[in-house]
């Protein structure tokens, strides 16, 4: 019966870590339709979000049925609700994403600011590293790992009040760039908290090896949770 739970467990993570990747390469995609201006792209993100949300729900009904036929002990257990928290953050990353792109498709093509759209670029770019990193160390059971993504959050947390700050003196100095600078400053927010997202996975990473829940990044979005 052991073997039994292990394969399946394993099975499960597996399936968690596939949608990980499937979010991280949303948001990679959202993000090159905003900088890029590509609106088929943009759609294709959107399409692409009910796929996300379906990987979530199945890994919601293997999880629980996981519980429902082996009856996992405390510490089983933890590591099955561990899936059914992160996921739902996985989730909302990919919601995330969609904003993106449906701000690529509202966009109007004139006054864009090539500074801006650049630390967009590399507040993805380290987003999905910090996915990537938490993700790692979710399939590792790595502690350490995950303690680490706090610092990579407040890096994101810092970039996206540098373009906030940049984005409205631009505005205030030029009206013709307003419109589209809205825009940056959406998806710099979907940005951050993206990095939230993650630093909330990181903590059940943790809360896996430890059985307490620490908070290791700050709450800016309490209203979502």
């Amino acid at each position: 019966m052991r073997g039994i739970f292990e394969d399946e467990l394993k099975k499960l993570h597996g399936k968690f870590t596939e949608m990980g990747i499937n979010v991280s390469e949303a948001i990679y995609r959202a993000s090159k339709s905003f900088i890029d201006y590509d609106k088929l792209l943009a759609q294709q993100v959107i399409d692409h979000d009910e796929q996300i949300n379906e990987e979530e729900i199945k890994l919601e009904d293997q999880a629980l049925m996981l519980i429902a036929l082996q009856q996992p002990v405390a510490t089983d257990f933890r590591r099955i609700i561990i899936v059914l928290k992160a996921s739902s953050d996985l989730e909302r990353i990919g919601d995330h994403a969609v904003g993106i792109a449906r701000e690529s498709i509202q966009l109007k093509g004139e006054h864009r600011i090539e500074e801006i759209e650049n630390e967009i670029g590399e507040m993805t770019n380290n987003v999905r590293s910090m996915l990537e990193e938490v993700l790692d160390a979710y399939v590792k059971e790595d502690e350490m790992g995950a303690k680490k993504i706090a610092s990579a959050n407040q890096k994101i947390d810092e970039d996206y009040a540098e373009v906030r700050e940049k984005t409205i003196k631009m505005m205030k100095q030029d009206s013709k760039v307003i419109t589209g600078s809205a825009s940056y400053l959406m998806v710099a927010s979907y940005l951050e908290r993206i990095g939230d997202h993650i630093g909330n996975i990181a903590e059940w990473v943790v809360y896996n090896e430890t059985g307490h829940l620490a908070e290791l990044t700050p709450d800016h979005h309490p209203e979502e949770k």
